[in-house]
């Protein structure tokens, strides 16, 4: 966990959390990807300190100020790429009852003849509707939200007519989006999965792409545990090894790979799968990080923009210090909610009221930060750095709350085993101590996509006030969470940008007016940014929104990828 280098977008409460796993599964998973924000409506919302992290624009319109512009790429396919887009794969059985293929990508597409790698995919082949199945009837699809000439509208369609793929990323960066494929495609609507091929594409880097390691376990497990929240030079020398050894460790072990992970190319291989699965255009659902996957492609290939839902929207025109600042809001936004609604249950062990329950959280994490709590995992003890992590996984989603609250009643009794838990889930911590790619992976995109927001301790040290100021839990963990790609062995190879995709069919962004790790007015302003982008509103907690809250939303995004009709300007949806 590194904030906005760490994770532009937090790859899911994971894709591994297995149990209410839906289409919204991923979430993401670093810190690089979030803020929470009130609704510029007046929909009752937390309050926000932070303009930035407010539902406003005026934060996002001063970043594009000083962002270019993503120029589109020519539409001709560069006969130097041509082979790579006229493979063959064979797909073959997988996984139990999908299928998986893998195919070649050029590890440097500046310099086809440097060498490739070999990216894999899994997809879900449509499921044929079974009459009188709601499958069958596509006007279930649109949900019972939605209005009744908008269901007329997705059962005119021709349910025997197949749309081709659609192409699923459930954030990260780092997220698996074959792991998330296999975890939720039966979680998608019947008229979805009958018409569209799923597919779940791991990026490079990524899962069982190329995959870059960095760490082994134990050294993960010290990594983790380093204080974010230095009190003395000692603390500040030890946090600048812990990521000068992460750094190293990657540069290492993925060599050459490192320079060659950024958001700009994962969207040209996602290009050449585009063309191999024999599609026009690109179908896609993305969420979190995907969002800014997403987003990316379509300023690269306009014209072969599909049907695109970025879900839990990124914002590519903020430079790193501000995503940092405004992610750090947004978190507070979300503990906002998450004590005022503590406050009023028997089992809230912080207090009664929400100024109470902030200021027992403070008090529990400093006692934390000084004696570290036992717990049951042998030989492991809960640091200060894990209790806060711990917290902002729970933030994710409000189903988590419930194990939050009983992880606070045991730290409060002197057992950290249920935040060391949850810290564990955010980094994919498994029983046998190992850990899968994802924090590798998220960190080498992070790192390439945007430059450092601060060069050594010095910067952080001056930014903590301004971040404190914004987030008085957690801006001061996540101002020393940035630090990590001041180390980084590889330059950045992008910088903050706008979108505007000029000439693409309409792009449905959706922005989540409490979302914890991508504040609503990113949404706002990629919508904003993008020529024909549609912002769909979901007034509720939690990070994205398609598939876990609201019927209204699901409807709205069914019916897009069933017939292509977006949802009007400005349309808002509760649970």
């Amino acid at each position: 966990m590194r904030a906005f280098e760490r994770a532009q977008a937090r790859a899911s409460v994971r894709a591994r959390v297995r149990a209410r796993v839906s289409a919204a599964a991923l979430v993401v998973v670093g810190l690089l990807a979030g803020g929470c924000s009130a609704d510029p409506a007046g929909a009752p919302a937390a309050p926000s300190p932070d303009p930035a992290a407010s539902g406003t624009s005026s934060a996002p319109t001063a970043a594009r100020a000083g962002a270019t512009p993503l120029e589109p790429l020519p539409a001709a396919v560069p006969a130097a790429l041509a082979p790579y887009y006229a493979q063959r794969p064979v797909w073959q059985p997988c996984d139990s009852g999908f299928e998986c293929t893998t195919f070649r990508v050029p590890l440097d597409y500046d310099h086809p003849g440097d060498g490739d790698l070999t990216l894999a995919a899994a997809r879900a082949a449509a499921e044929p509707a079974v009459p009188g199945s709601a499958s069958s009837d596509p006007s279930a699809s649109a949900s019972a939200s939605v209005s009744a000439s908008a269901a007329a509208a997705v059962a005119s369609a021709s349910q025997d007519t197949r749309l081709g793929s659609l192409l699923l990323n459930p954030g990260g960066p780092g997220g698996s989006a074959i792991e998330y494929l296999e975890a939720a495609a039966r979680t998608y609507d019947h008229g979805v999965r009958a018409r569209y091929d799923l597919v779940g594409l791991d990026p490079r880097g990524v899962g069982r792409s190329s995959p870059v390691s960095c760490l082994s376990g134990d050294r993960m497990d010290a990594y983790t545990a380093v204080g974010l929240t230095p009190g003395d030079r000692g603390g500040v020398d030890a946090l600048v090894a812990a990521d000068k050894e992460f750094a190293e460790g990657c540069r290492t072990q993925a060599g050459a790979v490192l320079g060659h992970l950024s958001t700009v190319e994962a969207a040209r291989d996602m290009d050449v799968l585009r063309a191999l699965l024999g599609d026009e255009k690109l179908n896609f659902v993305g969420k979190s990080y995907g969002t800014f996957l997403g987003a990316t492609y379509a300023g690269l290939f306009p014209s072969r923009v599909g049907r695109l839902v970025l879900d839990g929207a990124m914002d590519p025109a903020l430079d790193s210090v501000t995503g940092n600042r405004t992610q750090a809001g947004g978190f507070e936004t979300a503990w906002a909610a998450f004590a005022q609604d503590c406050a009023q249950r028997e089992d809230c062990p912080l207090g009664r009221t929400e100024q109470q329950v902030g200021d027992r959280l403070t008090a529990l994490l400093g006692g934390v930060r000084t004696a570290p709590l036992p717990t049951t995992d042998a030989g492991r003890r809960l640091t200060g750095s894990q209790a806060t992590t711990g917290v902002i996984q729970a933030m994710y989603a409000d189903f988590l709350w419930p194990k939050l609250r009983a992880a606070l009643t045991d730290a409060e009794a002197g057992d950290g085993t249920g935040l060391l838990k949850l810290s564990d889930d955010y980094y994919g911590r498994e029983s046998d101590g190992s850990y899968p790619n994802l924090m590798f992976a998220n960190t080498a995109v992070n790192c390439l996509d945007l430059p450092a927001p601060f060069h050594g301790p010095e910067d952080v040290q001056r930014a903590v006030p301004e971040f404190e100021r914004v987030s008085p839990h957690f801006g001061r963990d996540m101002a020393w969470m940035a630090l990590t790609c001041a180390y980084w062995p590889v330059r950045a190879t992008g910088a903050a940008h706008t979108v505007r995709a000029a000439g693409a069919a309409p792009i449905v962004v959706i922005g989540t007016t409490r979302d914890p790790a991508t504040p609503y007015a990113w949404a706002q302003s990629l919508a904003g940014q993008l020529e024909s982008g549609r912002l769909l509103t979901f007034d509720g907690d939690g990070h994205t929104a398609y598939g876990r809250h609201s019927t209204c939303v699901d409807g709205a995004v069914n019916r897009f990828l069933l017939t292509g009709e977006a949802p009007e300007q400005g349309k808002r949806c509760e649970r």
